[in-house]
C-alpha cells in the first residue's frame, strides 16, 4: 500500500566474496547456475511494488548482499497508480522486470492479460495451494485484515470482535462515532476495492449492514493505510475498517495505542502477489528475485515487518498462525487465481459502486 508518493531506492551494499553470491541455494537445481549466471550479465533490476521503500529496505540489502552485479531500483507506489503505470508503460515496450503488489486482483489481471512470464519458482512446493496460480502468480505474505482502534479513546466494552459486532456498535452509537470511523475508498483504492467486495461473498448482509451504519456515522474514507492509522492514532478517528493487518501490527508494536481485532467470524487473509514480468529487460534479475522472496530468508525478513510468511513450514514460527488470538478466529485466505477477476468486470464494478453509493447514502 502506498504510504507516499511513488519514489525509487537504489541500494549498494558491501559486496560478499564472489563464490559466496554466486552459490546455487540448496536444494535447487544444478541448472539454477545459469540464471544466476544470466541474470549477472543482465547486471540490473527494477521492481514495481506497493510495500513502502524503507519497510523493504533490508530485505532488498539482503538481496544485493547475495548479488553485488545486480543494481536494484525500487520504486513504490499505490495501487491503482502501479497498475495504471505498468499497463502504460509496457505498452510502450519499457517497463518493471518484477511487479509486487497487494492489489491481488489488479495483479490477477495483469497475469490473465498476459503480462506475467511463466516461471516454475523452486521455492512453489512451500507454499500453499491458494496462493499460486499457472507458475505465472506468487503470493509472498499472508496477512491479517484487521479492525484498528484507538486504545486509549475505545472502550474495551466496546471493541467489535466481529464484522457484525462492528455494524452494530456503530449504527447504535451512531452519535458517538461519528466521522470517527475510517476505511479504504473502495473508488480510489484498488485493495479496498477488493477487501469489501470480498466481504460481500461472505457475509453480504452484515457488510451492507456495515456500509449503511458507516454511511449514517460520516465516515471518513482514504486510499493510503499510513494516513488512516496516523488518524486513528491522533484520535481524528478511533475505528477502522478492513486494515492491512502487517501496517497495524508493527505500529502497534512501537505505540499500544494503536491496537486490533481479528474478526473471530471471519478474517480475511491477503498476499502480495508478485511476478516476473513478460516484457521484463531482465527477467534472470527478476526471477531471481522472487525465488529470494519466497525463501525461508526471504521470508523471515518479510516477517519482521509485520508481513506474515505464506511458507507452510514458516507458520508456527513467523505466519499468520504465530500471531496472538489467531486460534479463536477463521481465516479465509483470499485464493490467488481467477476467481478475483469476477469483481473487475467492469459493469459489475459499476454496479457494486453504485450499491456503494446508495448504502452509504441511505438514512
Amino acid at each position: 500500500m502506498k504510504m507516499r508518493l511513488a519514489a525509487s531506492l537504489a541500494l549498494f551494499c558491501a559486496a560478499v566474496p564472489a563464490a559466496l553470491a554466486q552459490t546455487v541455494p540448496q536444494g535447487y537445481p544444478a541448472s539454477y547456475a545459469e540464471v544466476i549466471a544470466a541474470a549477472e550479465k543482465e547486471g540490473a533490476l527494477s521492481i514495481y511494488a506497493t510495500a513502502d521503500a524503507s519497510e523493504v529496505s533490508d530485505l532488498l540489502a539482503q538481496f544485493r548482499a547475495l548479488y553485488p552485479k545486480l543494481k536494484v531500483e525500487y520504486a513504490d507506489q499505490n495501487s491503482t497508480e502501479l497498475y495504471s503505470r505498468y499497463v502504460a508503460e509496457a505498452a510502450a515496450g519499457k517497463t518493471a522486470d518484477f511487479i509486487w503488489s497487494s492489489a491481488m486482483d489488479l495483479q490477477i489481471k495483469l497475469v490473465n492479460d498476459g503480462y506475467a512470464l511463466t516461471y516454475a519458482s523452486p521455492e512453489k512446493t512451500a507454499l500453499p495451494d491458494w496462493a499460486k496460480w499457472k507458475d505465472q502468480a506468487y503470493g509472498t505474505t499472508a496477512e491479517p485484515i484487521v479492525f484498528a482502534y484507538n486504545s486509549r479513546l475505545v472502550p474495551e466494552a466496546e471493541v467489535p470482535r466481529s464484522h457484525a459486532d462492528f455494524a452494530k456498535l456503530i449504527a447504535q452509537k451512531k452519535d458517538a462515532y461519528r466521522s470517527k470511523v475510517t476505511s479504504y475508498d473502495p473508488e480510489r483504492s484498488g485493495v479496498g476495492f477488493l477487501y469489501i467486495t470480498q466481504d460481500v461473498q461472505i457475509s453480504p448482509q452484515t457488510t451492507w449492514d456495515t456500509v449503511k451504519a458507516m454511511g449514517q456515522a460520516g465516515a471518513k474514507f482514504y486510499t493510503s493505510t499510513g494516513a488512516m492509522i496516523e488518524r486513528v492514532v491522533s484520535g481524528e478517528h478511533t475505528l477502522a475498517y478492513n486494515m492491512i493487518g502487517s501496517y497495524v501490527l508493527q505500529r502497534n508494536h512501537k505505540d499500544p495505542t494503536l491496537a486490533y481485532v481479528l474478526p473471530k467470524d471471519y478474517t480475511q487473509v491477503m498476499s502480495r502477489i508478485g511476478f516476473v514480468s513478460a516484457k521484463a529487460r531482465n527477467p534472470n534479475a527478476a526471477k531471481l528475485f522472487l525465488d529470494f522472496l519466497l525463501s525461508r530468508a526471504g521470508q523471515v525478513e518479510l516477517a519482521k515487518k509485520a508481513m506474515t510468511s505464506v511458507r507452510t513450514d514458516l507458520q508456527e514460527t513467523h505466519g499468520i498462525t504465530s500471531l496472538p488470538g489467531v486460534g479463536d478466529v477463521t481465516l479465509r485466505p483470499i485464493r490467488v487465481g481467477p476467481e478475483l477477476l469476477t469483481q473487475l468486470d467492469q459493469i459489475t464494478r459499476l454496479r457494486f459502486i453504485k450499491q456503494w453509493q446508495k448504502t452509504l447514502a441511505a438514512n
